[in-house]
């Protein structure tokens, strides 16, 4: 405790040795030396959970401080840590995301090391990342000659290359130009004829139409035809003052990176683009120094693949600015420089701008979106031997906000108002019906509710005559019963609600009519395997299509007696889902493994191919659906525990869910997911746990208010059945 007034200058406490550490000891003796600390190497160390959570929840005094291979969890550095410097957390691999206030009390942090973590979240990483104003170097993975987090020693002078290789990688080509083909030295005025030689044999690659030479630079002029990429990028320029000078730095510069230790995150796609981007005070990634070039190829392959808010909007505004504009019918900020009339047809053709001006201006301030399980609705409905409701399918109600409808893996059919967490209506099974794999609410009799089980039951529900408790039983009132359609996979209504499609294993489609209750038709060999769903149009009572996993979309129109498919549109794997967006004017299609497509109805031309990087398994069932009328689309695979949300336009991504238990820190999967039809940005999703003897949860996310709370999100766990590629 006299340490203060002593002539000792700092006090380093450090792990070399194995030994009983009592842990209350410890920690007291790290806040009796106070500002004296400087380094406080934890590495190695068994510390307890209670340890780690009163370090991170109160603080330390010191300048570094190394924890790797620590058993935390989740990271919320909520204390005060005002003179941290450095931060390790290599091989930490409990820790799977980032706290929204995890780095809230650290100005002074330079440095960030998290080889070989979990973390995968880039949106929130960069969003907890992006409040240390001094952070100047992050690692995720590291060079193999490394151990610290900053520039390589061998790696002067690669930063030119890093540019050009990230380039070839957002074209689709590895481009053979290097630093190297075209001189070692500056390069000089004078045409030298083996640098133009190499020059244009590039720009014969990229179909680049000129090369200009100057004194200090370079640059490649693009044609029109070039890629997107390409045309973004306007003037590459490659200033003579990065070039290096000696033989030896071109020798360290070819000398190829040795990525080691890497974290989840670092297999994300144009993770390292996206980080320099949102990070732009960043000057050394995973022992890779930034430079100009860096930046400003981040900033392309940015914009070309990542939407920073939604509706394409460049900059971030102020609510209370919409809400003046909108009061006075100004267009917005975005118009100021176009004429009066522009400005008025533009008005007149986005009469929802500032609706999405709100949302989107929402959205970018949300760094960690609200995961809600409303698994707290299930506590009402009590069955045999405490057993919980496990969901299978869900469905939105059409005209009531406040209604949800969904199914259990059990035969039991819940509808209850997710708003507040009531149960409205409950029917047991009574052993007719196995699990509910489809669901479809009637638009023009929004009280009733067709619901399909796997063994081929098929019955029609009004909620009005559905009794809210488990003991009443008197629900048979009201319930219409259709012949058997075995085995069943998806149901689905016409627009005029008085015929439904029955798809299921099978390459047959069922078509019923609802006011005779009887079977119109079976259309036979519609498909070469079984048929996952069939769907109606929104608007069109008589076309439909189908999906199968032969890899064909299929439209049909019932006014020619489907004998003969409008069209064909395949896919290059199994069709696990198919939906119109709301005007009917695409197709969304998702086949295994993230492979997403939306086409043109009329035709089944492919309009956007949204490219979501593949898991390599054959058994990673993906379904999409529409968001916000059709502007995005939302898509979930059963085998990952990730939502991405897509611009349905330009296929740009705008965000990353991940969904995960809070308490066990187990990886939810995504089974089936919904878009709200009446909320921007908002939907849910049928998750669950590849765990046996686990429940399946419904988690309703929102990304447009904050904070993801452990306390809202309870355990999450479920068994996967063979189920889960069937039905929508």
């Amino acid at each position: 405790m006299a340490i203060d007034s002593s002539d000792i200058d700092a006090v380093d406490v450090l792990n070399e040795s194995p030994c009983n550490l009592n842990e209350e000891l410890l920690i007291s003796l790290l806040r009796a030396i106070n500002l004296k600390l400087r380094v406080v190497d934890l590495q190695d160390m068994p510390l307890k959970e209670d340890f780690l959570w009163d370090l991170c929840h109160y603080g330390l005094a010191c300048k570094v401080l190394n924890l790797r291979s620590s058993h935390i969890r989740k990271l919320n550095m909520a204390g005060k840590f005002m003179r941290l410097q450095t931060l390790n957390l290599d091989f930490c691999t409990s820790i799977t995301s980032l706290h929204q206030d995890c780095f809230s009390c650290m100005p002074n942090l330079m440095q960030v090391s998290m080889c070989e973590t979990r973390v995968a979240d880039l949106w929130t990483t960069t969003a907890a990342l992006s409040k240390l104003p001094s952070l100047v170097e992050l690692r995720f993975q590291n060079c193999l000659c490394c151990k610290d987090t900053g520039p390589c020693p061998a790696s002067f002078g690669k930063k030119e290359n890093t540019a050009l290789d990230t380039l070839g990688s957002a074209t689709g080509f590895t481009p053979k130009l290097s630093l190297d083909s075209i001189g070692v030295g500056p390069i000089q005025a004078s045409r030298d004829d083996e640098l133009y030689s190499n020059l244009f044999a590039a720009a014969n690659t990229f179909n680049i139409k000129e090369v200009y030479g100057g004194m200090d630079k370079l640059t490649f002029a693009s044609e029109a035809k070039t890629s997107n990429c390409l045309q973004r990028i306007g003037l590459l320029v490659l200033s003579s003052s990065v070039l290096p000078d000696n033989d030896n730095e071109t020798k360290l510069r070819n000398e190829n990176y040795n990525s080691h230790h890497p974290s989840t995150i670092c297999f994300e796609k144009h993770y390292r683009e996206y980080l320099i981007a949102s990070l732009p005070h960043l000057e050394v990634l995973d022992n890779l120094s930034i430079g100009d070039m860096d930046r400003e190829m981040a900033k392309i392959v940015f914009s070309e693949y990542f939407e920073r808010a939604p509706y394409n909007r460049p900059h971030k505004e102020k609510v209370v600015s919409i809400l003046q504009n909108r009061e006075i019918g100004a267009a917005g900020a975005y118009w100021l420089n176009f004429s009066k009339a522009k400005r008025q047809c533009l008005r007149r053709k986005s009469p929802s701008f500032f609706a999405r001006s709100l949302s989107a201006t929402k959205l970018v301030s949300v760094g960690w979106p609200l995961l809600h399980p409303l698994s707290s609705s299930f506590s009402q409905i009590h069955k045999e031997g405490n057993k919980t409701l496990r969901p299978r399918q869900f469905e939105y109600h059409p005209s009531d906000s406040r209604l949800m409808a969904f199914g259990t893996l059990d035969g039991e059919v819940v509808v209850i108002n997710h708003e507040n967490g009531k149960v409205v209506g409950y029917v047991p099974s009574t052993g007719a019906m196995n699990s509910i794999l489809g669901l479809c609410w009637l638009k023009m009799h929004p009280s009733k509710l067709l619901a399909g089980s796997d063994n081929g039951c098929l019955k029609l529900f009004d909620i009005n005559h559905m009794p809210p408790k488990v003991s009443d039983l008197n629900y048979a009132t009201g319930v219409v019963c259709f012949d058997d359609f075995e085995p069943l996979t998806s149901v689905h209504i016409n627009a005029t609600d008085d015929q439904f499609l029955a798809s299921g294993y099978s390459k047959d489609v069922a078509l019923y009519d609802i006011n005779t209750r009887r079977r119109i038709q079976l259309f036979t060999n519609m498909h070469r395997e079984p048929i996952n769903v069939a769907k109606f149009a929104h608007h069109s009572p008589f076309l439909f299509a189908t999906s199968s996993f032969d890899r064909d979309i299929k439209l049909w129109d019932l006014r020619q007696k489907p004998e003969q498919p409008c069209y064909i549109a395949s896919s290059s794997r199994g069709n696990v889902m198919v939906c119109f967006s709301p005007d009917d004017q695409y197709l969304l299609v998702s086949a295994v493994d993230n492979e997403v497509k939306q086409l043109l109805a009329d035709d089944g031309r492919v309009h956007m191919n949204f490219e979501i990087a593949s898991t390599g398994s054959a058994h990673n069932y993906t379904r999409s659906y529409y968001i916000n009328g059709r502007d995005y689309i939302i898509s979930g695979s059963c085998d990952e525990n990730v939502v991405h949300v897509c611009c349905a336009q330009t296929g740009r991504r705008l965000r990353d869910v991940y969904l995960e238990d809070i308490e066990s820190g187990n990886s939810l999967f995504v089974q089936s997911l919904r878009g709200d039809p009446y909320r921007p940005f908002q939907m849910s999703v049928l998750a669950a746990s590849k765990r046996p003897s686990s429940k399946c949860e419904i988690i309703k996310v929102n990304l447009l208010t904050c904070n993801y709370s452990a306390n809202e999100c309870s355990s999450s766990e479920q068994h996967i059945r063979s189920s889960c590629g069937l039905g929508g």
